[in-house]
């Protein structure tokens, strides 16, 4: 150790414990090997720092013992990541790989290599197909995938060292894509950390008021789970099993979005702490008996919990005879605690813990003429491939149709034999036809559930028994779009679609795109969109084919398409407001800076930026920029799903954006309330808001049934503070019991 540098030393320290974790684990101990493959990358590395200022080699170590120890991969995996940079950034190949370490690490190494800077890059196009083949090696070698999603992980713990729109475009694909691309592959708390850190990047201010209540109500948890345990503990003395009892806290991301989806409070969210129990199991029982063993052990447990306490009679989930796509296992029971509320148990073996937790993605074979047809992993991955063999024009729609795949809950349901089929929580009668056969899906005309007709847009239940009806004569419709949300049947649809209507689609774009030059507007979703919303057509690909058929005329329906009128919800004038527009004066447009954080004041709101309209910001949101093909700047709030998927498809447009407005205008604002029905209410709302507080209303649509109303307000405010400070105003009026405010989308009515 004399005479080494404080870097070699702290590389040095962190090699050996990651030998130490290596050699703690029941892997084959291959030391040597892992070792050269250490001294190769260091050796490749040297010199080099990464931006934090540590030496680079400390990423490739981090990312080993990732793979080690948080996913249980053994030493090919383990040397792979040690030299996952090595051939991208430095002077050695593929060749000097495999010479020194073998085909097969060369051979992942390769794959790494080959989807090496995530899914972004330059053009939406090469992020794209960055994606496909990120999803494609997950076929030749799972592990892989496992390596890049370590890779990842390391990323996001030491994203605080990058700039901010670099932190914004990484934390949004990783929420968008890497996060439920874990949890498809059962790499539970990988893709819970995931999607914390995302969300810490994103939205630091509501991450800390999240995590402040949690520490704050800690103790009246601590003591829920202490009253709730105690008399469990006693009633399981008779099962003559080794267990332990955890608490299980909700994570602060799984509370935010709760919170966002169902308009509540942190105070109104009851399941942020579900119980659960963890057993042991014999030693050297054979797979068959140890099964059936955990399974018997699992409803034991039940059944004492269940004489304690009253269950929830909707809420039982058996995970145990009906896995999970991703492998996981358990049983899931809610029952009502000693205090009157809502609590969760989790009942699994100390194996399926470790699956549930660290995926069981490591155990899975890795070739693919080994793939098991039964295993749905495999089958997964081979639907990712059918998907990515008939690729989508816009690469915008190619993400979101793998990301249907990415689904995060599952039902199960049955053949008209009997037969169990798992399929994605929402999806219809008409997945299920193409889930069983694709022939099947382009011929439905409808199904039987328990017996019943229903129609091929109904939605599955778990437990129904679903029997397809088919006709020979009956083709796909471009409707079918709107009845399916898996991105199999999505696929096929689209692909059949195109294949029938190809010389027309060809033909209508032909005339879009003379219309769109006369006009001299952009093609892109931009200028596509309000021309679909206006025609009321089911996607770009009906619009053409409606245009082909001459059923729409664009030149008759210019007048209605340019409306100055800016209550026009359709007018392109509205959503092509373009402050970039060569002027006579200026034919060059402003070179934009994509690392400066962009301030959005009064004049620059006027001359330079675009509010984007799918969800409406306001001053205090926090914000992000997106520059557009044209060249213009929208802006859009952080959690917009527009730029959700704008982060994973054209990060490197996505730039910092914060405000620097002092309520000199007005923006607008919807917020959504319901309470008890009395005499007067309206009154009462109508007085706060416009007499009081001096806001202006737009819209205020109310309705009642049973003594409870509901209302949605449309209302120009200044700020953030203006528009909170107005909603804990209007929660003190005793007949409202709620009040949120939400994306226009969400209102219902």
């Amino acid at each position: 150790m004399e005479g080494k540098s404080a870097d070699e030393l702290m590389i040095e320290a962190e090699f050996q414990d990651l030998l130490q974790k290596y050699l703690s684990s029941n892997h084959r101990k291959k030391v040597e090997i892992i070792t050269k493959a250490f001294h190769f990358a260091e050796k490749a590395h040297r010199g080099i720092k990464r931006r934090s200022g540590e030496p680079y080699i400390m990423h490739p170590l981090a990312v080993a013992k990732i793979c080690c120890c948080e996913i249980g991969l053994g030493s090919t995996s383990i040397c792979a990541a040690l030299l996952h940079d090595v051939v991208e950034d430095t002077e050695f190949t593929i060749e000097d790989i495999s010479h020194h370490f073998g085909e097969k690490i060369a051979s992942i190494v390769e794959g790494l290599t080959k989807i090496s800077g995530g899914i972004f890059g330059e053009q939406a196009s090469t992020q794209t197909e960055n994606f496909r083949r990120l999803l494609l090696t997950m076929a030749e070698d799972i592990r892989v995938i496992l390596i890049k999603m370590a890779d990842r992980l390391h990323n996001m713990r030491t994203l605080n060292g990058q700039p901010p729109q670099k932190r914004y475009k990484i934390a949004g694909e990783t929420l968008y894509l890497y996060a439920p691309l874990a949890h498809r592959l059962g790499l539970n708390r990988i893709k819970t950390e995931l999607e914390n850190l995302s969300f810490k990047y994103e939205h630091p201010q509501e991450y800390e008021e999240i995590a402040l209540k949690l520490k704050d109500t800690a103790a009246d948890r601590k003591e829920l789970f202490q009253l709730f345990t105690q008399p469990l503990e006693e009633a399981m003395t008779d099962l003559d099993i080794h267990y332990q009892i955890k608490d299980r806290v909700k994570s602060v991301y799984s509370i935010w979005s709760k919170m966002q989806k169902k308009h509540l409070q942190f105070e109104e969210i009851y399941d942020i702490l579900a119980v659960r129990i963890i057993f042991d199991a014999p030693e050297n029982m054979n797979e068959e008996a140890l099964e059936a063993w955990e399974k018997k052990k699992c409803w034991s447990i039940y059944g004492a919990i269940t004489n304690l306490y009253k269950p929830h009679p909707d809420r039982l989930r058996d995970w145990i005879n009906n896995p999970k796509a991703n492998g996981y296992q358990a049983l899931h029971t809610t029952v009502m605690g000693p205090s009157g509320e809502w609590v969760e148990v989790q009942i699994r073996s100390r194996r399926m813990d470790v699956i549930a937790e660290r995926g069981f993605a490591a155990h899975w074979k890795y070739k693919v003429d080994e793939i098991d047809d039964e295993n749905d992993l495999n089958r997964w991955i081979l639907t990712i491939k059918e998907i990515l063999e008939s690729p989508e024009p816009d690469s915008i729609d190619m993400l979101d149709t793998i990301k249907m795949n990415l689904f995060s809950s599952e039902i199960f349901v049955f053949t008209p034999k009997g037969e169990i089929k798992t399929i994605a929580q929402g999806a219809t009668a008409l997945d299920f036809a193409f889930e069983l056969h694709s022939e099947l899906g382009f011929h439905c005309i409808g199904a039987k559930a328990n017996h019943q007709l229903v129609p091929m847009s109904y939605v599955l239940k778990s437990g129904d028994q679903i029997e397809i009806l088919t006709s020979d004569s009956q083709t796909p419709k471009y409707e079918w779009l709107k009845y399916v949300t898996t991105g199999k049947a999505y696929s096929k649809i689209r692909g059949r679609l195109r294949k029938q209507n190809r010389a027309l689609l060809k033909d209508g774009e032909k005339q879009l795109n003379e219309y769109l030059a006369t006009h001299r507007l952009p093609y892109g979703p931009e200028t596509l969109q309000p021309i679909i919303d206006h025609f009321s057509c089911d996607g770009r690909d009906d619009l053409l084919l409606r245009i082909a058929r001459k059923e729409i005329d664009l030149e008759q329906a210019s007048s209605d398409l340019f409306k100055k009128s800016s209550s026009s919800s359709n007018s392109l004038m509205k959503y092509l407001k373009n402050p970039f527009k060569k002027s006579k004066k200026d034919d060059k447009q402003e070179k934009i800076d994509k690392k400066a954080i962009h301030k959005l004041t009064e004049e620059s709101l006027r001359e330079r930026y675009v509010l984007a309209p799918c969800c409406q910001p306001i001053p205090g949101d926090e914000v992000v920029g997106f520059v557009e093909k044209d060249g213009s700047i929208s802006i859009h709030t952080r959690h917009c799903p527009v730029v959700m998927k704008l982060k994973s498809s054209r990060g490197n447009n996505i730039i910092s954006a914060e405000w620097a407005t002092h309520k000199a205008m007005s923006f607008m604002a919807h917020i959504e309330l319901d309470g008890v029905d009395e005499v007067g209410v309206i009154n009462q709302l109508t007085h706060i808001i416009s007499d009081e507080l001096e806001v202006n209303i737009q819209m205020l649509h109310i309705e009642t049934k049973d003594g409870i109303f509901k209302g949605y307000l449309t209302l120009f405010v200044h700020d953030v503070e203006d528009l909170n400070h107005l909603i804990d105003r209007l929660r003190i009026v005793k007949p409202i019991r709620n009040v949120t405010r939400i994306e226009k989308g969400d209102m219902k009515f």
